[in-house]
Formats: structure tokens, C-alpha cells, sequence
């Protein structure tokens, strides 16, 4: 290193850098070292952080008018100083779309870049999130003035972080200081230089307490003692924060800032509430010749997909042209329209599109039945899009999976809601805008009850008298006009009824776990359960099969998404141990079908931005196609008669196992079992009952299990009385002769 090099770290410089390294304790000395070491040694490539001389007029969006210009270094200011404020600028508009594509051509950059670093930094450009939702920022990076308790310490400042139904010491929904005065505030470590482009805030989650900062101020630092606050001219520049606690509010900062650590300062709060916020920070990493910041885990696609968040149309054109670049294997259809009457566009992936092909199993991907859990939706265009390349380019694994399976992709359940969200924007559509369907209705949760009917069945004993324990009927209530039933939840039905899908997956989002039936507990007025399907040991590895190999779920040292740790049960959980819900999909699927339904909730995100995506889809692809792969596991077959032909609607039982499955039209059928021996049994009525061993194996592919059954003596009988009428058979004159002397012997 030049004495030049060494000129330019002062000694204010270097103190402050080891007081921030020792100030996080905690955090991992070891892996952090590098990051420190190479500020020191970039100082002559990147100037400190400036603050503003000339007064801002704050527009309605969030930027100002007038140019960014340097204060003298000798009035940078102690962030214990407080200023009186001339003016507050509004909120940024909820309906500015996040979903836009950052520009690539290069523009002007803002004084606080130095000469060489001007093409990679506009003065206009909108960063994306550092990663407080999506936990790309660790909790060690989060630091407070003071914390209320530890549940709400800094690291629940995260934007969307949810408060348990039961709030604790250790699973609150925000920061909330310790202190309700002006001299709090809330700090991020970047981990290195950054250009801060503005802050998104949020109230507390909470169902009992209304908690939320109304305005406050922004700090830079770049060695985190020494702090410059935002300047609006000669004072303070305060924001405008939030009028409740649930919506995000967006400022953008009039020009860009570059620094390491910045803060946000509450200035006032909701007068019966306290200090507490969720926060997200918008920045863009400095430009890294020497790859020294370079994430440890960080990942990156070598998949040439459509990375964008797809507006309705654009999901319909997008679907257009994997239909026209994969003809041969790929059907658009759709299976109905949402309330608004947007069509229900799925996407059928089949060596022969259009046709069910005996002994050939069908499954369903769906995404999007909550319109705000945006990335199922994206991930499940990104599927259709890799299918058809990989396809394309030969690749064996793909090829088998598209001949041997007839595969249905269901994007969007609820456009309606989607639209909401979409034109709020990723990060500005809080927790639940677009959740619910046009009309108000969760769709997820909108099916029929089956469980209730089966378990009162089984209490007075009519199952297999009364009810079965398998395709339980639909009451007739619910089939009313007058029911409440969403037009996207009658279409799904009818789409489930029509199909005679094996296995299915729901994708949701907000959270990181795979769960699986029951959803809904067994005993009445209670929340938490566990609730065991018949087939529980097959759930339990179809869900594992799909959160093993996802990237993130089983791994035991990545951080919640919220109050639970899933990865302790490997990433899985039964619905109702979760929380109990009446009327769920997967429920639905299992008593009322042959399919076998699962939630897959892919990231702690919901909307992620879209800079997010491709990392997203690195995370779940290999899981996406993994699961469709156990659609092969477990026994297949046909039921025949003694001609031949196949029997619809024969029951296949397993011996041991008190949930019966049906054949398809064609007499077909595939039965999901995990590895063993199984004495199963097929029956029809009219027909005699069969059974058979069956051995399911460990490698991948179903066992063949056909069966042929004979007529019942008594079948035949209704038969030929059906044929003449039900009248008695006229015998020939010669019997009916050598029939009357018997008669006349008898006495009759």
C-alpha cells in the first residue's frame, strides 16, 4: 500500500471502523474481516458520504427538484442532534409499480460517486430492497437505540414480519423502542458501501396494540460514530411516515446517498401508541472490481427465463409463446373465469397434449389462489418456460417426465387479486391487499367441509354403510346459487372433478415450510392439533421430498420467517398443527378425489422484487421438479373385466389403510404408497372381489398391479331381468308341459 493509500484513512477513520466491528459482538469476526479490511482499503476510490446544501422541495413521489451539491465535512452532525423542520414531504404513491425493470443505458450519477464510478450509478435509478423482508440482511446487522423487550428487539424491524396469534417475548411484529423520545432510532448495516435511494416503513403487527411512527429522519454514516443527517437545505429533511399500521409508506430520497450504515430517527408517533416500526431500505451495492463483498451463498441462474413480474396479459402472452416454441408437447385451455371475468388460463405439458393416455398419471401445479402471494405465480411461469427448453435441447431427465406424465399448470386461481397487488407494487402491498377474491372470499379456504361429514359418519359408524371413506359427496347446500362460493372455488371443483389428477401442489408464499393434510383439527374449538390423514406416512414424504431439496427449508441455520422455525421439522408440518382451517383445498382434494393435495409456501416473501426472482428460482426448481416426480411412486394399473375391458369407478383398497381410492374412466388408476409390501384389493359392483400382494420399491417408478374381475352371479341375473323389463322370463311350450304335471302333483 502507497503512503498516498495510507494518507487517506484518517485515524477517526480507522477507530470508528474497529468500534463498529467490535460493536457486533455477537457476529462472525472470522467471516467479517474482509469486509472491514477492504473499506479501509478502498477510500480513495469511493468519497464519504455527502448530505445536501441547497433546499429540496419534496414532490408528491418522494424525489426533489433541485441538484445535489456537498456540505462542508465541518457541519456533519451528531445523530443525538435534533433540528426544527420547515416542511414534511408526502408519502410515495402506493400505486407506483415495483415491477418495473431498472434501466441498464448509463446516466448521469450523483456527486457523491466518485469520477470513475459514474456509469454504474444514475441519479434517477430506483434500487431494489437490500433484504431486510427476505433476511438477505442478517440479524446482526440490525442494531437500536434501546428495545422495549427482546421480542421486539431490532431484529423484528423487518418489513411484513408478522407477530404470533399469541405475542411473546420472542415472536413481536416490529422494533419498538425502549424509549418513546426523539433521540431513538433504528440502524442497518449494509456490510459495505451502498447507494441508499430510500426507506419503506410500517406499523406494528399486532392484533391488540396500534403502534406506528408518523415522521422521522435519515442518517449516513460510514463508519457508524461519526453521522450526517439528511438535509433539506440548511434543516433536517423529515419524511413522512404511516397513518396505520399496516400499509407501507415509500420515500425516496431526492438524490442518491452512498454510505455503509444508515439509520432512520422517529420524530413523532401515533399519540396513544409508541415507537415501533417495520422497515425495508432501498439501495444498490457499490461497484466490486475485486469480488471482495462477494456473497458467500449468494446465487445466480444460468437459466435464460423471463425474470419479470407478469401482468395478466403478459402471463397470457407469455403462455402463448411456450404453446408456439413447444407445440407438439404444450395446450393452453382454461378451466373457467374469475368474478371480474378473467379467464383461468392453465397450461397442459404431455407428449400427447389434449388426451388422457391410459396408464399415464396426471398432476397439477397451482399458484396464486391468494392473489398477493405473487412468487407461485412467477415461479410457475418459470417452469413452463424451462420445460419447454430443456425439452427442446434433449435433456433426458425433462423428456421422460413430459412422456410419462400429462402435467397441468395453473398459474393464477386469482387474477382479480393479483391485479390489486400487482399495481401496488412488491413492496408497497403489505401483507394482504389482493389476498382475497373480487368478492371478498379466500378461495383457498372456500371448499366444502368433508371432514366434518366423515368424522361424524365414522362416530355413528356409517362409514362404508352410509358414506364411504373416500369420495365423499359435495352437500347439496353448497351446490345452491345461494351459497357462498367464489365463481374461481366452482371452477376449481369442476377442474379436480373432470381430471383424475394423482398428486397436486398449491404454491403459497410468506413463509417457508411444506404442509400437508389434515388442515383442519379433530377436536372442536381447537386451534393446534395434529390431524392425521390415513395415508399420513406418504404426506409426510411427499413434503419432504419437496423441502429437501429446496435450498433453503431444512437448512437448521437459516433464520425464521416469522415466529416459527420449520426447519427443526425439516421443513414440513401438518396443516391443522399449524393452525386449524375448515374448507381447505388439500382436504377438499383428498376426501372428495383421488388426488393428493400439498401447500408449498416458497419464500418468506410474498412479492418479492423482481431482482429477486431469479434467485427464487434457483431456490425451488430442482423442488418443483422433484415432487412432480413422485407422482411415479407407489402401485398403477387397470381394472379389467374377463373381456377385457376396463371398469370405471372400481375401488381400489390397501389393507391396512382406510382411504380408498377410485379407477378412471378407462379403468386406470395409480395408487401413492411409499416403499413395502401391500395386499391390495379391487371391486366393482357387480363384479366379484379380487385381491393381490403388491411390492412398491425404492427406485423410482410405480409398481404394475393390473387385476381382472369376473361377474357376480347375482350382476348377471339383475342383468337379464333389466334386459326383458324386469318381467319373468317366458319358457319355451315343452317346458312349460312337463312343468304342469309337477304342479298338479304338489297340489298346486
Amino acid at each position: 500500500m502507497t503512503r498516498q493509500h495510507l494518507s487517506l484513512i484518517t485515524p477517526l477513520a480507522v477507530l470508528g471502523l474497529l468500534a463498529g466491528f467490535a460493536d457486533l459482538g455477537h457476529g462472525f469476526v472470522g467471516e467479517d474481516e474482509d469486509y472491514y479490511m477492504q473499506e479501509l482499503l478502498t477510500r480513495e476510490q469511493y468519497n464519504k458520504v455527502q448530505v445536501l446544501e441547497k433546499p429540496m422541495t419534496p414532490m408528491p413521489d418522494g424525489h426533489a427538484q433541485n441538484p445535489v451539491k456537498k456540505l462542508p465535512k465541518g457541519k456533519a452532525e451528531s445523530s443525538r442532534k435534533t433540528d426544527k423542520t420547515t416542511a414534511d414531504p408526502k408519502s410515495a404513491k402506493t400505486a407506483n409499480k415495483k415491477a418495473e425493470k431498472n434501466k441498464k443505458s448509463p446516466l448521469k450519477t450523483p456527486n457523491s460517486i466518485s469520477e470513475g464510478d459514474r456509469q454504474y450509478n444514475p441519479t434517477k435509478e430506483e434500487c431494489p430492497p437490500i433484504g431486510l423482508e427476505t433476511l438477505k440482511i442478517d440479524d446482526f446487522q440490525l442494531h437500536a437505540s434501546s428495545t422495549k423487550r427482546y421480542g421486539l428487539g431490532a431484529h423484528r424491524g423487518r418489513l411484513n414480519i408478522q407477530a404470533g396469534l399469541y405475542e411473546d417475548d420472542l415472536y413481536d411484529g416490529a422494533w419498538c423502542a425502549g424509549r418513546d423520545d426523539p433521540l431513538q432510532w433504528f440502524e442497518v448495516d449494509a456490510r459495505r458501501l451502498t447507494k441508499f435511494t430510500g426507506v419503506i416503513t410500517q406499523g406494528r403487527s399486532s392484533l391488540w396494540s396500534s403502534d406506528w411512527v408518523t415522521s422521522y429522519k435519515v442518517m449516513f454514516s460510514n463508519d457508524s460514530h461519526t453521522w450526517v443527517t439528511l438535509k433539506n437545505g440548511s434543516e433536517d429533511m423529515i419524511f413522512s411516515g404511516n397513518r396505520e399500521k399496516e400499509l407501507p409508506v415509500r420515500n425516496v430520497f431526492p438524490a442518491p446517498v452512498v454510505a455503509r450504515y444508515i439509520r432512520v430517527n422517529p420524530r413523532s408517533w401515533f399519540n396513544v401508541g409508541s415507537i415501533c416500526m417495520r422497515v425495508e431500505i432501498l439501495g444498490c451495492p457499490m461497484p466490486d472490481p475485486n469480488n471482495y463483498y462477494h456473497r458467500r451463498n449468494e446465487v445466480i441462474t444460468t437459466d435464460d427465463l423471463d425474470f419479470k413480474h407478469h401482468s395478466y396479459k403478459e402471463m397470457r402472452q407469455l403462455m402463448k409463446v411456450v404453446n408456439e416454441m413447444c407445440p407438439n408437447i404444450t395446450r393452453i385451455y382454461n378451466i373457467g373465469k374469475s368474478h371480474s371475468g378473467q379467464k383461468l388460463y392453465a397450461i397442459e405439458i404431455s407428449d400427447n397434449p389434449g388426451e388422457h393416455e391410459v396408464g399415464e398419471p396426471e398432476f397439477r401445479y397451482t399458484a396464486g389462489s391468494h392473489g398477493n402471494e405473487v412468487l407461485g405465480r412467477e415461479l410457475l411461469l418459470l417452469l413452463m418456460q424451462f420445460m419447454c427448453l430443456e425439452y427442446l435441447s434433449g435433456n433426458q431427465r425433462i423428456r421422460h417426465l413430459v412422456e410419462e406424465t400429462r402435467i397441468h399448470l395453473l398459474p393464477s386461481v386469482n387474477p382479480d387479486g393479483y391485479e390489486k397487488a400487482f399495481e401496488a407494487g412488491s413492496e408497497l402491498s403489505g401483507w394482504s391487499l389482493g389476498r382475497w377474491s373480487s368478492d371478498g372470499i379466500d378461495i383457498h379456504h372456500n371448499f366444502p367441509d368433508l371432514n366434518s361429514i366423515l368424522w361424524q359418519a365414522e362416530a355413528k359408524k356409517w362409514v362404508n354403510r352410509k358414506i364411504l371413506n373416500h369420495h365423499v359427496p359435495i352437500p347439496d347446500w353448497y351446490q345452491s346459487k345461494n351459497a357462498t362460493v367464489a365463481l374461481e372455488t366452482r371452477a376449481l371443483i369442476a377442474w379436480m372433478e373432470k381430471m383424475p389428477f394423482v398428486l397436486g401442489g398449491n404454491l403459497q408464499g410468506g413463509e417457508l415450510v411444506v404442509t400437508f393434510p389434515y388442515d383442519k383439527t379433530r377436536s372442536e374449538a381447537v386451534t393446534r392439533e395434529q390431524t392425521a390423514t390415513p395415508d399420513d406416512h406418504v404426506f409426510r414424504w411427499l413434503a419432504f421430498s419437496y423441502a429437501s431439496t429446496h435450498r433453503l427449508m431444512t437448512d437448521a441455520n437459516r433464520r425464521a420467517c416469522h415466529t416459527q422455525d420449520f426447519a427443526k421439522e425439516d421443513g414440513t408440518i401438518n396443516g391443522a398443527s399449524w393452525h386449524t382451517a375448515a374448507g381447505s383445498m388439500n382436504d377438499f382434494s383428498y376426501l372428495h378425489t383421488n388426488c393428493f393435495e400439498l401447500s408449498m409456501y416458497v419464500g418468506c416473501d410474498k412479492f418479492p422484487h423482481e431482482s429477486e426472482l431469479p434467485e427464487e428460482w434457483e431456490n425451488n426448481r430442482e423442488s418443483l421438479l422433484v415432487f412432480m416426480e413422485q407422482v411415479h411412486r407407489g402401485i398403477k394399473g387397470v381394472v379389467r373385466d374377463l373381456q377385457g375391458r376396463g371398469i370405471a369407478n372400481a375401488i381400489i383398497s390397501v389393507e391396512g389403510i382406510n382411504h380408498d381410492i377410485r379407477t378412471a374412466a378407462d379403468g386406470d388408476y395409480w395408487r401413492l404408497l411409499n416403499p413395502g409390501e401391500y395386499i391390495v384389493t379391487a371391486r366393482a359392483e357387480g363384479y366379484s372381489l379380487t385381491s393381490k400382494k403388491c411390492e412398491v420399491g425404492y427406485e423410482m417408478g410405480a409398481t404394475r398391479c393390473d387385476f381382472r374381475v369376473g361377474r357376480t352371479n347375482l350382476s348377471r341375473i339383475k342383468e337379464i331381468m333389466e334386459k326383458f323389463n324386469k318381467q319373468p322370463i317366458k319358457l319355451p311350450v315343452r317346458q312349460l308341459q312337463a312343468r304342469r304335471p309337477r304342479e298338479r302333483r304338489m297340489g298346486t
